[in-house]
């Protein structure tokens, strides 16, 4: 059976599925040159990139193969980035994590927070055994949220993507079921 993109919270966010008044926020985080600066694809230049993610959070979903979930910071109702759960493949039980956060954002643990309400929806609710993520090797706070929540580098893939003109290597990490640690965060 398909996911159903959640509404998950935790003891600062809320994540839930996407709406039509996210796109604003969507274009203002994806329009930053700062968190875009390790992404495989170029800072958002038109507002209708922000009206095609949308239509792809509703694709994935439909499809069956992922949700985009968006994140509040409870404390204000502040957006403040989103969190995926996409290629979910059931006949393997497996999927990848992927996350963006405004830069505003960064330091304050959401990213690792987010990723901990995920996983554990992706364990205890789709039966996942396997969840991979990646990052290019320069995002080394990419890397450390990755390992807080569990994941294992398992490998690199040398010259991967051409991110902002230079070629860049991309860090495969995975969490298996058997190997997590269950958050105790809420």
């Amino acid at each position: 059976m398909p996911p159903t993109t959640p509404t998950l919270r935790t003891a600062r966010l809320r994540l839930r599925p996407f709406t039509a008044a996210d796109a604003d926020a969507l274009f203002a985080l994806h329009s930053s040159a700062e968190v875009m600066r390790y992404w495989d694809s170029p800072v958002w230049t038109e507002r209708a990139r922000a009206q095609r993610f949308l239509t792809v959070c509703r694709t994935i979903e439909d499809e069956g193969s992922g949700v985009r979930l968006a994140l509040d910071r409870t404390s204000d109702g502040a957006f403040v980035g989103w969190c995926a759960l996409t290629r979910w493949n059931p006949e393997y039980r497996s999927a990848s994590l992927g996350y963006c956060l405004d830069a505003t954002a960064w330091g304050h643990g959401y990213a690792t927070e987010a990723a901990h309400a995920v996983l554990r929806w992706a364990f205890d609710t789709l039966d996942l055994n396997r969840v991979q993520a990646e990052t290019d090797t320069r995002n080394l706070a990419s890397a450390r949220v990755l390992e807080k929540v569990g994941f294992v580098r398992e490998g690199t893939l040398r010259e991967e993507c051409v991110v902002n003109g230079e070629v860049s290597d991309t860090w495969v990490f995975g969490l298996l079921r058997r190997d997590r640690q269950p958050s105790t965060a809420a």
